[in-house]
């Protein structure tokens, strides 16, 4: 716990920060969490801060490679402050090549070691969970799927569906199976999955809305999203895949903090990120539509969805999955780049 550190300690904290160096009252954020989250939290940053945030959001159809690929275009003039990243391979792959910058703050004192980097260039934080979104008008409580395997079932051939594995936090779930199952195994299995009819939508969201809609029986997608389609009244369930012991494992994603080399405007995205990384605004996510898992110990709001404290979660060697990600993308756009 953050002791007597409350809400107005920390926004004089953050309001002191803005006021220091230059660019004072601007911060330019790109974020590839949906527009939908994000945008109400960077606008109550500026309400309680009076700092401006000129944010730049990512399209569905290339989640989180787009803004990587900006960022790196724009490395040699920064135009980026913060990446508000919805996953967090893409970040690494950003600090591999260079392009963050260390910063240290006090809201990510609290954080697990996992979830912040020993250099102090990015903080995960507000993690989804993959899961499997089952329509219950469609499939049937026995029938219904366990696993990821269980998506290259013939008897579900043409009823199913991911997002486009190239982007967004389908692309890093694949480079997480290439590291944890090996090349040889995740290929087979995105094989299997382009034999079985497997429909390619845009992105998870509109994987989700297929499902609900009754035109998938079942799919792959984000919690967020498969919440949207419960909140909105439709016959869905979900599903935490492998998640018995011994198994896989649920794949967990954290969101990411991280400020650019060179930030044109470096003292207000250190405030920016000092209020995203506290308690507040993960509780906000957590019982918001987005339905985000807080990782701050912090945080006392429940999770809407379940957590690693109650699945089996896949353990990931992050950086290892970033070694394989040029191999996976690679193989995946020669099989699903149409």
């Amino acid at each position: 716990m953050r002791g007597a550190f409350g809400i107005g300690a920390m926004l004089t904290v953050v309001v002191a920060l803005a006021g220091c160096g230059s660019g004072a009252n601007r911060v330019v954020a790109y974020s590839s969490l949906d527009r939908e989250f994000s945008e109400p939290v960077l606008k109550n940053f500026h309400k309680k801060t009076g700092v401006r945030v000129d944010a730049k959001y990512d399209v569905e159809s290339t989640k989180t490679v787009g803004l990587t690929q900006l960022l790196v275009a724009e490395s040699g003039r920064p135009r980026c402050d913060l990446f508000w990243n919805n996953e967090i391979i893409n970040t690494l792959r950003l600090r591999r090549g260079g392009l963050l910058a260390p910063f240290h703050p006090p809201s990510a004192s609290g954080y697990p070691d996992a979830f912040k980097a020993k250099d102090g260039t990015w903080y995960g934080f507000a993690a989804r969970a993959r899961v499997l979104i089952v329509n219950t008008s469609v499939v049937a409580v026995a029938d219904r799927p366990k696993g990821l395997l269980d998506l290259t079932d013939p008897k579900w051939r043409g009823k199913i569906g991911i997002a486009k594995p190239l982007f967004g936090t389908t692309a890093t779930h694949a480079a997480c199976l290439f590291s944890v199952w090996g090349p040889d195994k995740a290929k087979e299995f995105f094989r299997a999955l382009k034999s079985n009819g497997v429909h390619v939508l845009s992105g998870n969201k509109q994987v989700a809305s297929a499902v609900g809609s009754g035109a998938l029986a079942f799919g792959l997608t984000d919690t967020d999203d498969a919440m949207s389609e419960l909140d909105a009244g439709r016959p869905v369930a979900l599903v935490y895949p492998d998640r018995a012991p011994g198994e896989l494992g649920t794949l967990f994603i954290p969101n990411t903090l991280s400020i650019l080399k060179d930030a044109p405007h470096r003292s207000s995205a250190e405030a920016l990120a000092e209020f995203l990384l506290a308690p507040g605004v993960e509780s906000s996510l957590a019982r918001g539509p987005s339905s985000q898992i807080p990782l701050n110990p912090a945080v006392t709001a429940r999770a809407r969805v379940e957590t690693p404290s109650t699945v089996t979660p896949m353990i990931v060697d992050w950086e290892a999955a970033v070694d394989h990600w040029d191999e996976a993308m690679s193989f995946l756009a020669g099989e699903f780049a149409g």
